[in-house]
């Protein structure tokens, strides 16, 4: 522990984000740094507690209370080393993880935890600079191969610890670059893609081989692969969005939320679309339908593209202020979270069924929404009910479907190898990742369904154990 009384004689501070004025002008990282006295004396506050539930909350186990004290001492080797004993990437949850293990900080009792996730992200950044972070190939190689599809979190997390185990790894992505959810779901002021072709050029040196383009299981024959290779991991996430079967939805100016942030993180990397490609949010009143991350991602995004009105609309109700009796600390807070994107002037309204999308000449104008409310039928299962007398017609020139995904992409690659799917149609795997054919694994969102990011980084870990357990075996 750094100071005994460092949470009775500090209080929390916040590194907080650049003003609005600024920040909505670009897509640069909106999130500022402390300086070191004030981080070093956030890392004080820890208690290094009995029992830290924030190590239990957290789901790459990270021991928060050991780099905690190493970053009170300034020892940012030590700290940077027990961070990467657990978490590959600590530079990507350091900025993105929505930080569940503050969450269980015994001081979020009192409204008042650790700055955990920022402290990580000064972790990283500091080990970065000092030289601490550097490539490091395995001293001797065991001539198995392993193919990983898929280069997004879980992908990389499998991709790195067996190549540290001496394995030889390539990773195959069918887009244009790597990275994934990361590339291409987050964007830019979150999360800055040279923090991502850092870590890349790292495990380039170390001997990790990535292949663009390769759409496995289409233009790429998966037998031919399966052959080449000891054993395959596909870590495809689960993309499949949630779609909206409602009148309308074929008019122009309706669009998954993905294609819209992809599209925008394109852009900035200097990619050019022409006019009918271009979804463009700039003086056009946007809906975005769904409240969770995606949702709030459209919303920042849409403001940076001068949008001339931006509503997010949920079909949930309206999550409490503070936890309820129901859902006590430590567990993860099921209260109204809101994001940098929302303080940068948007409206959000809950409780709203989109009912039909009106289009003039084919293109989309307005959207009709109507009030519901929830309750439960004599089974115990929660019921939509339309509320009489409060459908609405708003004005809707970009409508933005922000409404989760449901299971992997089926169709090709995953229809093609015939795995094993669970009831939620994601690709069924046993403790160590495997799946109904004993060769091929999978990590990630494609068999847990969608989540975080940082469970998916753990979950990627957990499946490198298990193919580098089959592959010596």
């Amino acid at each position: 522990m750094g100071n005994p009384k460092g949470f009775l004689e500090i209080k929390r501070k916040d590194a907080g984000y650049r003003a609005v004025r600024d920040r909505v002008g670009d897509f640069g990282e909106v999130e500022q740094t402390l300086n070191l006295d004030d981080r070093i004396d956030q890392a004080a506050r820890c208690m290094d507690c009995g029992v830290p539930f924030c190590h239990w909350a957290c789901p790459t186990a990270s021991k928060i209370p050991e780099w905690q004290d190493a970053v009170y001492r300034e020892n940012w080797e030590e700290a940077s080393q027990i961070l990467h004993s657990t978490n590959s990437f600590p530079e990507f949850t350091g900025r993105i993880c929505p930080a569940p293990c503050e969450k269980s900080c015994v001081l979020a009792l009192h409204n008042s935890p650790v700055t955990i996730r920022e402290n990580e992200a000064a972790v990283i950044e500091k080990a970065f600079e000092y030289g601490y972070i550097k490539a490091r190939p395995p001293k001797k190689r065991t001539g198995k191969k392993i193919a990983v599809i898929g280069s997004g979190p879980a992908g990389l997390s499998v991709a790195d610890l067996l190549n540290r185990a001496g394995h030889n790894v390539t990773v195959f992505e069918k887009d244009d670059a790597i990275g994934g959810l990361l590339r291409y779901g987050i964007p830019n002021f979150k999360l800055d893609k040279g923090v991502i072709d850092r870590r890349l050029e790292l495990f380039v040196e170390e001997g990790i081989e990535f292949k663009i383009n390769q759409d496995v299981g289409g233009k790429v024959s998966f037998k031919e692969l399966e052959a080449e290779y000891d054993a395959v991991c596909l870590a495809i996430g689960a993309m499949k969005p949630r779609d909206l079967s409602i009148k309308g939805r074929e008019l122009e100016g309706v669009h998954f939320a993905m294609d819209f942030l992809k599209q925008q993180n394109k852009l900035i990397r200097g990619d050019e679309f022409t006019k009918e490609e271009r979804i463009s949010a700039k003086g056009k009143n946007v809906v975005v339908i769904g409240g969770g991350d995606t949702g709030s991602d459209c919303v920042g995004t849409s403001i940076r593209q001068k949008a001339k009105s931006v509503l997010q609309i949920e079909l949930m109700p309206k999550p409490p202020e503070e936890r309820k009796e129901s859902n006590p600390w430590p567990y993860w807070p099921q209260t109204l979270r809101t994001s940098s994107s929302h303080l940068e002037g948007c409206e959000r309204r809950w409780s709203l069924s989109s009912k039909e999308i009106i289009g003039e000449e084919g293109k989309v104008k307005k959207l009709t929404i109507t009030q519901i409310e929830w309750t439960k039928d004599e089974k115990g299962q929660f019921k939509m009910n339309e509320v009489a007398g409060t459908e609405e017609t708003i004005d809707a020139d970009l409508v933005l479907l922000a409404m989760g995904f449901v299971h992997p992409v089926h169709e090709g690659l995953v229809n093609e190898l015939g795995l094993e799917l669970d009831g939620r149609g994601n690709i069924k795997t046993d403790a160590k990742g495997q799946t109904s054919n004993s060769k091929i694994f999978c990590s990630g969102d494609a068999t847990t369904g969608a989540s975080l990011v940082v469970r998916a980084l753990d979950h990627g870990r957990k499946t490198a154990l298990g193919i580098h357990q089959y592959l010596i075996a």
